[in-house]
């Protein structure tokens, strides 16, 4: 049985890609790494969403670094961009998780990598596919991709069942001043 890592953005938007990968195809596990994630209170309670999460759903997760902020403001080569425009921050954050995803998936003996993004009706498929196609290149993994958007709705139901903290937006500061209407 193939062996596959699974990206996790927050707890409720990886049920039904993880329910979906668990049914007998592949022996799957997650993979938390999230520095886009602000402010760092933010970031702890998804964290504590996705640890609940493994254990209801008796699926291991591995996970990245510890948290670091100023990952999110680096390029792949760990140098300091100084300025995301609101066209590329979505852009940025696909590229830093999902080659974390990717390498996460080759060192760790996984046959392919997927993403729990890929569930978000909010989120550019196109431009995901192809970045992730890039790093499963660079890194001899292969990349699993599903269209899980079909599941939005149960997913929803099942992580209030769970009792699953919920978050208001996407994760990255941008995405936040513009929920709270901050410097608009």
């Amino acid at each position: 049985m193939k062996k596959i890592l699974v990206h996790i953005c927050c707890g409720p938007c990886s049920i039904y890609p993880l329910k979906e990968a668990l049914k007998g195809e592949y022996e799957v596990a997650g993979f938390f790494w999230n520095p886009n994630i602000q402010p760092r209170a933010e970031h702890d309670k998804r964290l504590a969403s996705v640890k609940k999460l493994s254990e209801l759903m008796n699926v291991e997760v591995i996970f990245g670094p510890d948290y670091d902020a100023s990952a999110f403001v680096r390029d792949a080569d760990g140098h300091r961009i100084r300025e995301i425009t609101k066209d590329d921050r979505c852009r940025h954050c696909y590229t830093i998780r999902l080659r974390a995803v990717a390498q996460a998936a080759r060192d760790n003996g996984f046959d392919m990598f997927s993403s729990s993004l890929l569930y978000s009706r909010y989120q550019d498929h196109e431009q995901m596919r192809a970045l992730a196609k890039k790093y499963a290149a660079e890194f001899n993994v292969e990349f699993f991709y599903r269209d899980f958007r079909k599941g939005w709705q149960e997913g929803i139901k099942e992580s209030k069942e769970m009792g699953l903290y919920r978050q208001q937006y996407c994760g990255c500061i941008y995405s936040w001043m513009e929920r709270y209407n901050i410097n608009q």
